[in-house]
């Protein structure tokens, strides 16, 4: 009985555990369809985080709503989505809507745009808490619009970084290259495609460089991985780089244009030139057991072309030079032979040239290292791929997929929620796609793809397709990401990517990673009479095929993990912004939405789980220390004080440091609303205090940065109201104290005035003989004979006579008053006349008289009538 029970028991668990579940899902059913009956509205939702439920049907459903507003950027929490319109759409990137979204106080107000993605990089740079460098990714599928989106974010930093007045000349120039090298680089990089028109084949890290002040100063461009097969070979309904065709129908003036902009002379574009039309002639040369006339006549336009001699030219292509211990023997090639050996002197000269013009690039552009401080990377990688014949090329493109992949995971879904956790918030993990276990079988160690198709290329032996499939069998079957077709006839194997399953042919593959050069073609074209061809091969450094043997070869593959390793080196010590580029049809045809195509490539990268973390997470994480650094001055904390202070106690403090961060919050908080408040257990929906952190929504640090700028405001004022008063105290202090000064003076002069006067009307004879009788010089017998003088008086000279019989020093030597009563014969300071006067200077006592009279008005009369008589 008691089993019986227990079997009942467990039966209606597992009954009760249906109903929850039948009743959760007819819920989640319902709520879905109370959302999707608002169609109407479905077009308004910028943000994907306000769609509830959040599922891959109603994220999709409001994506084709938007799309068919024609509405193509949309928010998902932390990334932007856009879908590409296949078509110009007027008005979207112009110059206006730049300047608006640049000049906007908050541009995350605006409709989503791929400008505020760039504008929030822009302000980054010298961020709000600590200045770092930026980096913008945008990925997806080829033909997803990751090329035109790095345009226009090429134009907008051009124009919103280099609006400086100063120095406007070097900033136009420095503008117009880096815009200029954008064309360059697709006409020589891009090429059509079966999924895209202008696909690039290569990737491309574009560093904009950044001054103190914001200013674009400089760019540098690194590259990796260019797709050089396609020079010698292109899928059918394929074609080669566009270069080719602009150069064949002369449809070329922008590219020269841009060629211009960049400092590239005449005389080099007309080699360049020059070397693309002899590639092009290489191209149409076939091998036969007897050179006809015509393949003579290709021979000869490529070595009239390349300025190389005919016979070494066919030589090379014919020839082989096996060494045999210390001698060469020369062999003969087979027509296949002859014919890869043509296409690899195509491709390492195409190659070669590619490099060279990236150097060129750089060195036109690129700002010293003391001109710059910080930078914005530009991410433009090739997207993923999956075609009807895959190798070399398309494993190396979905393995730099499949990292920009994994960093996103890493930086967005994974790091996020183990730092909430860390942080001791209340969280419980989101499930999302991990693409570890795909990397592993691609990367990992000890065996994986790369390591044993590198093994292979070292052993000195025939490749053998069928061989290295039986050993991928062996070393990997025990990974889920690999598979195999038995009943397929050619060798190759299947890599289940986070996008989607592609299955690789082998055939090719390891003679594609060796990627030999064969010495000969190497020396043919460092003898090139073309300068330029010539100097892109004389350092010799160049892998060939006679350098191989026991010595370590570096491989297609190596180059390329080492590259894309510093790339990834670079995106994690930025801070990232991701942009998923969204391919609404795989016809590219304008307005076309297709739901399968769609939901595909939205379950590949995560977007409902990257919805589902920022709706219910903090974007904004920011460390105590830092944060009272910023905003301490809220609340005039004195820890701002000892930021510096390496050696305080309570900056190691963390428990110090977050009861100063809630007294900051608490102040923002009260302002927003009187009865919010903030405790160190409050779950509030916009703000949460870890152990080391405080976790911030972004409308929270909007209202932060405001607060902060009014507390400045306030503060700045205080300032200037202080120093006003300052200024107005020490101005009155100085009128007070020249008045004073003004004042003395004027009684001090009033005394000896008196005192003089009275001394003259005294003894005024006594002095005139006692003088007589020193070592003055004599009057002027004229003035004697006349025995007096028209004279008169003015202020200013009355003031500097008086002044120099004080013996008052005068300011900075400006003036040199010397007293002439003597010299010269002049009335007393007791006179002042008015108008012209006639003074007797035989007995007349006034020695101060001023001795060049001019007509006044406005003149007092003096006190000694006596002596002064009017004309």
């Amino acid at each position: 009985m008691v089993f019986i029970n227990c079997i009942m028991q467990v039966n209606g668990l597992k009954d009760r555990a249906q109903d929850l579940r039948k009743s959760f899902i007819d819920s989640l059913e319902e709520d879905i369809r109370d959302f999707l009956i608002n169609e109407a509205e479905l077009h308004t939702y910028d943000d994907l985080t306000k769609v509830n439920p959040v599922t891959p049907s109603t994220v999709l459903k409001c994506l084709q709503a938007r799309y068919s507003a024609k509405v193509f950027y949309t928010h998902a929490g932390c990334t932007l989505v856009a879908l590409n319109p296949f078509q110009p759409i007027p008005d979207l990137y112009s110059l206006d809507v730049m300047r608006e979204y640049h000049s906007a106080p908050q541009p995350q107000e605006f409709k989503p745009h791929i400008f505020i993605v760039a504008e929030e990089a822009y302000r980054n740079v010298q961020g709000q808490v600590e200045p770092m460098n930026q980096s913008l990714v945008y990925s997806g599928e080829s033909g997803a619009g990751k090329t035109w989106t790095s345009r226009c974010l090429m134009k907008y930093y051009a124009t919103v970084a280099a609006s400086s007045q100063k120095c406007q000349d070097t900033v136009e120039k420095i503008e117009r290259r880096v815009l200029g090298s954008n064309p360059i680089m697709e006409a020589f990089g891009n090429a059509c495609t079966l999924r895209n028109s202008n696909s690039s084949r290569f990737g491309k890290y574009i560093q904009l460089q950044l001054n103190g002040s914001q200013l674009l100063v400089g760019a540098s461009v690194q590259t990796f991985l260019l797709e050089k097969t396609r020079v010698a070979f292109q899928a059918p309904n394929e074609r080669n780089f566009h270069i080719f065709y602009q150069n064949s129908v002369f449809f070329i003036l922008p590219t020269v244009e841009a060629m211009i902009n960049l400092g590239i002379d005449e005389s080099k574009r007309t080699q360049i030139f020059r070397i693309l039309a002899g590639l092009l002639q290489l191209g149409n040369v076939d091998f036969r057991p007897a050179l006809e006339e015509a393949q003579t006549c290709f021979l000869q336009k490529t070595a009239d072309l390349l300025q190389v001699p005919l016979d070494e030219l066919q030589s090379c292509l014919t020839v082989r030079t096996l060494r045999a211990g210390k001698q060469n023997v020369l062999k003969l090639c087979s027509q296949s032979e002859c014919s890869v050996r043509r296409d690899c002197l195509a491709k390492v000269i195409y190659a070669q040239l590619f490099d060279w013009l990236v150097t060129f690039i750089n060195n036109s552009m690129c700002a010293d290292r003391s001109m710059w401080c910080n930078f914005i990377g530009l991410l433009d990688v090739y997207g993923f791929e999956c075609f009807l014949l895959n190798n070399l090329e398309q494993l190396c493109i979905n393995y730099a997929n499949e990292k920009l992949q994994q960093h996103f995971v890493a930086h967005y879904l994974k790091a996020q929620q183990e730092e909430y956790v860390t942080e001791g918030l209340q969280w419980s993990f989101i499930r999302y796609q991990d693409n570890q276990g795909c990397l592993d079988l691609i990367e990992g160690s000890p065996s994986s793809i790369f390591s044993l198709l590198n093994e292979e290329c070292r052993l000195n032996r025939a490749s053998d397709a069928k061989q290295f499939c039986v050993r991928l069998q062996k070393e990997l079957s025990h990974n889920a990401s690999i598979s195999w077709d038995k009943f397929s006839k050619q060798p190759h194997f299947t890599v289940a990517h986070y996008a989607d399953k592609v299955s690789y042919q082998i055939e090719g593959m390891m003679e594609k990673n060796k990627d030999p050069v064969p010495p000969e073609l190497i020396s043919l074209l460092q003898n090139s009479q073309d300068s330029l061809l010539h100097s892109l091969f004389a350092d010799g450094d160049h892998e060939s095929e006679g350098l191989r043997g026991h010595s370590k070869v570096v491989t297609v593959i190596s180059k390329f993990r080492n590259s894309l390793e510093s790339l990834m080196k670079i995106l994690h010590s930025t801070t990232p912004h991701y942009t998923r580029c969204i391919k609404p049809n795989p016809d590219c045809r304008p307005l076309t939405f297709k739901r399968e195509e769609v939901i595909t490539q939205l379950e590949a990268c995560g977007i409902v789980e990257t919805i589902n973390i920022s709706a219910a997470g903090f974007p904004i994480r920011i460390p105590y220390g830092n944060f009272l650094q910023r905003y301490g001055l809220i609340t005039n904390t004195r820890l701002t004080v000892q930021m510096n202070q390496s050696n305080s106690p309570e900056m190691s403090n963390q428990a110090v440091l977050g009861s100063a961060v809630e007294d900051v919050l608490n102040v923002v908080l009260k302002r927003r609303a009187s009865n919010s408040t903030l405790s160190p257990d409050d779950n509030n929906n916009m703000v949460h205090c870890g152990r080391t952190k405080v976790f911030l929504t972004h409308s929270l640090l909007e209202m932060l940065e405001v607060h902060r700028n009014r507390v400045r405001s306030q503060k700045a004022f205080c300032i200037q109201c202080c120093w006003r008063r300052y200024q107005n105290r020490q101005r009155n202090l100085k009128r007070q104290a020249a008045t004073r000064l003004q004042l003395q003076l004027c009684v001090f002069c009033a005394v000896w005035m008196d005192a003089l006067a009275e001394a003259e009307l005294d003894d005024a004879e006594d002095f005139i003989e006692n003088e007589a009788s020193s070592a003055l010089p004599k009057l002027d017998r004229l003035l004697k004979e006349r025995g007096s003088v028209q004279l008169s008086t003015t202020g200013f000279q009355r003031i500097m006579s008086m002044m120099a019989c004080l013996k008052i020093p005068f300011r900075n030597g400006e003036y040199k008053v010397k007293t002439n009563q003597f010299d010269q014969g002049v009335a007393s300071i007791r006179a002042q006349p008015r108008g012209s006067i006639k003074v007797h200077l035989q007995r007349s006592p006034l020695l101060y008289a001023d001795m060049h009279p001019v007509h006044k008005t406005d003149v007092v009369t003096g006190f000694n009538q006596i002596l002064l008589e009017r004309p």
